[in-house]
């Protein structure tokens, strides 16, 4: 599947030895540890997936290869702890290659090269985690303290380690944190596309299934009537404007209103909110693994 094949400006790629020179380590002391197991960052996780599947081949990918439509919250479900295991997990696991490797056979296309893809294309893949990476910017933002221009430099270096971590090529992988940047503007101008995909993960669902069997369907019957509008809402409400552009979505002054009252309720509640309740799952076992080591 052929994309704009043209890179955003020539401060793109590294080679692997660059990584220890370019990235910043990934342990209990990095900014990255500190954000992005922050439980705030659930409330973006609708929004990494809309903007994910504006790519056209994630798009492609999800309608060929899952069930995304009759079931669309299992993917961040099923997927959600895996990637942060990437960062959390001891590093001689090997979650990152764990990660990658589940993307093997998700491939397609007619025969035609113009229409073949691959999820494990580079291009493709870092999208996705560059997804990730911005969101704990955003998050900050909108629901916490925001970063400085330093602490974004420290995170952007911070990912560079983690995505090498999958060990894909580093080929789209930006230089320093304002050549993300303008890699992030450039794939709203000339890749992100308004798909089936993508669109569907902003729509009201009136019908939503269950993620997991994990989930007893008691409780889902209760939870769902919130999830299925509350879920797609913020999608929208914090898409970047240009994601809005594409997809055709405008903001109500009742939806502004609504979202400045959750963005101030959230960061004046957060300081008395349990420390259990602020990380997540694989992050907390994560801090507990490195105290142990520490104790040992």
């Amino acid at each position: 599947m052929t994309l704009d094949a043209t890179l955003p400006p020539s401060d793109r790629g590294l080679d692997r030895d660059e990584v220890d020179q370019l990235g910043l380590p990934l342990g209990p002391d990095s900014l990255t540890w500190k954000l992005f197991g922050d439980a705030r960052g659930l409330l973006l996780a609708q929004r990494s997936g809309v903007l994910q599947n504006m790519h056209p081949v994630i798009s492609r990918a999800l309608i060929d290869h899952s069930d995304f439509f009759a079931n669309p919250i299992n993917r961040v479900w099923r997927s959600g702890a895996p990637i942060l295991g990437v960062v959390y997990d001891d590093p001689d696991r090997g979650t990152g290659g764990q990660v990658r490797d589940y993307h093997r056979g998700i491939r397609g296309g007619d025969g035609e090269a113009r229409d073949r893809y691959a999820a494990l294309d580079p291009e493709v893949y870092h999208w996705a985690h560059a997804t990730f990476f911005e969101s704990q910017i955003a998050a900050q933002r909108m629901f916490g303290t925001p970063l400085t221009d330093e602490q974004q430099e420290q995170l952007y270096r911070e990912s560079i380690t983690w995505y090498a971590r999958y060990g894909l090529s580093l080929r789209p992988v930006p230089r320093d944190y304002a050549a993300f940047r303008r890699y992030w503007d450039w794939m709203f101008a000339t890749q992100l596309r308004n798909t089936p995909v993508g669109l569907f993960g902003t729509r009201t669902l009136h019908h939503l299934p269950s993620p997991s069997p994990a989930v007893p369907w008691p409780v889902w019957i209760g939870v769902r009537p919130v999830a299925s509008r509350a879920l797609p809402w913020l999608a929208r409400v914090t898409l970047p404007r240009a994601a809005r552009a594409i997809l055709g979505i405008t903001l109500t002054p009742v939806d502004r209103a609504a979202f400045a009252t959750l963005a101030t309720t959230v960061r004046t509640t957060w300081p008395a909110t349990p420390p259990v309740l602020r990380r997540m799952p694989r992050a907390r076992h994560g801090d507990r693994r490195v105290a142990r080591d520490m104790a040992a």
